[in-house]
């Protein structure tokens, strides 16, 4: 049984992989600086044989083809950067100053699938220059633009925070399936991200090993979520990150979803009139706040409060314009399609509102059964 060394804590894992030793490579790098004083001096107080030069023999990279995605972890200073620095390298990535981030995709619907991808679902933010980004979103749209064939992405996850980290491996991942990608590697210090990335074999530089197809750490642990009732005011933190407006009803049902005691995302349900039938429910507003968009939760935020409504007696309904939130209804045996699903939502004088293609407004009733 192997066990792996991670922040301290010695971590044994039941599947036992295949881990094969990594090869020095051929040659070794030299550095080289001038012997200064200064230098000297701090290298003989602490009995540093220091001539000025500084040698390394970095690990050659092994052939891995064919794969999707290959991961190198290791720790600061074990060879993971010298590693990729062997592999043929990409044109860097340069953001355009004046220019909104999806203006630097090949099309509306590339953008909108790549942004997506990485969970950066917030339109605002596809709107604005990459400057105006936080941290968090600079990382992802970053990634966004990385996914294509033999990308290098190094320092993966390393400034961001880990809910970040979870949402954008897993949801590179998924991309990278659904579209084919070949040869995108990875490089981090972090081992958590490895169940959500799921890498198609893993380097691991602190070991100097590497093992392909690894099936060890990739179950990874359930995201818990708490959910509340909450006052309308809570709308508050929210509604800066919503693309339509920033009014909520007073009269709305509030419900938020709390991740590590956090608020992650926010539903309101309000009535829904039509003249046949009583006691209906719809979504009214969902938000999920950027560092936890890409996890699912907002999606099972409006299942939990669909079925809190369904088990007082109510029917509820849901409608959203969000392909990814629409495709999860259209294929979840919860809810099932209204007349009024997939239709293209048109302007006041008729014309579809989008140039996108395959965008729908998408409606909803939930209808499972309750045991």
């Amino acid at each position: 049984m192997k066990a792996f060394h991670d922040g301290g804590n010695d971590l044994a894992l039941p599947i036992e992989d295949q881990w094969l030793p990594l090869a020095p490579a051929k040659d070794a790098r030299i550095a080289e600086v001038k012997r200064d004083q200064l230098t000297t001096e701090l290298a003989a107080a602490f009995d540093y044989a220091f001539d000025g030069t500084t040698t390394f023999t970095p690990a050659a990279m092994p052939d891995l083809a064919p794969y999707r995605i290959g991961l190198i972890v290791g720790a600061s200073g074990t060879g993971k950067s010298s590693m990729l620095a062997t592999i043929p390298e990409q044109s860097p990535t340069v953001w355009r100053s004046g220019e909104s981030i999806a203006a630097h995709f090949d099309s509306a619907e590339d953008a909108m699938q790549r942004l997506l991808a990485v969970g950066l679902s917030s339109v605002p933010s596809w709107c604005r220059p990459f400057s105006a980004l936080s941290a968090g979103e600079q990382f992802r749209a970053n990634l966004a633009r990385k996914l294509v064939d033999g990308a290098i992405v190094d320092e993966f996850t390393s400034a961001v925070d880990r809910h970040v980290a979870e949402a954008a491996a897993r949801g590179v991942r998924r991309y990278v399936d659904e579209h084919n990608i070949r040869q995108i590697v990875f490089a981090s210090c972090h081992r958590d991200i490895i169940p959500w990335l799921r890498p198609d074999w893993i380097i691991d530089t602190d070991a100097q090993a590497y093992a392909i197809k690894p099936r060890e750490c990739l179950q990874p642990e359930p995201v818990v979520v708490e959910v509340r009732r909450v006052h309308v005011a809570m709308w508050h933190l929210f509604a800066p990150h919503h693309y339509l407006t920033p009014n909520v009803s007073t009269a709305a049902r509030c419900f938020c979803a709390f991740v590590d005691g956090q608020p992650a995302a926010f539903c309101a349900a309000i009535t829904f009139p039509n003249g046949n039938f009583a006691n209906a429910w719809r979504s009214s507003r969902l938000v999920t706040l950027p560092d936890f968009q890409g996890l699912g939760v907002g999606t099972r935020l409006v299942d939990w409060v669909a079925e809190f409504h369904t088990r007082s007696g109510s029917r509820f309904y849901a409608k959203t314009t969000h392909p990814r939130l629409g495709g999860y209804r259209d294929a979840s045996p919860d809810w099932t399609a209204t007349s009024k699903n997939r239709i293209a939502r048109r302007d006041s004088s008729g014309k579809s509102r989008w140039t996108i293609s395959s965008r729908f407004s998408y409606s909803h009733k939930y209808t499972k059964e309750q045991a």
